[in-house]
């Protein structure tokens, strides 16, 4: 019988449980300003989603400094500090390996601005709205 996540339908709920368990903690761990580099200290930064490999020993961090304010200095603090991070990590969260910890930038609210802004452009609006009339125009007869 074949693994429903090797098969490429997506994390097993055992991914999505601890990443969700290493997302808590990371989130913690920075908000409460844990670590002690002053580059990390001076920037708010949101943990949205950490996806965990298939094997659990590798976790992507996607993260965003709150405002957007330099994201590049942000991910270079937060892989500085991978170590001591996975460090408190460990003592966190119950796991038999701790993952490495890779730090990506979130882009998915630039994606959903990006889709927002193509569904209110004119085009889709005439499409959207040329739809409608046809519709009125088929329920009339």
């Amino acid at each position: 019988m074949k693994n429903k996540a090797a098969s490429g339908s997506g994390p097993s709920q055992r991914q999505l449980r601890v990443g969700e368990l290493v997302r808590h903690a990371l989130a913690d761990i920075l908000a409460r300003g844990d670590l002690s580099d002053p580059a990390l200290a001076k920037v708010l930064i949101t943990v949205p989603e950490v996806r965990m490999s298939p094997d659990l020993k590798i976790a992507t961090c996607f993260v965003m400094p709150l405002g957007g304010k330099d994201p590049k200095a942000a991910i270079d603090a937060l892989a500085t500090n991978a170590k001591p991070l996975r460090g408190e990590i460990a003592r966190r969260v119950e796991l038999k390996y701790v993952p490495e910890l890779r730090f990506r930038i979130d882009t998915s609210f630039e994606e959903g601005a990006r889709i927002d802004a193509l569904l209110r452009s004119p085009q889709v609006q005439r499409d959207l709205d040329s739809d409608d009339t046809d519709h009125d125009q088929e329920d009339e007869t």
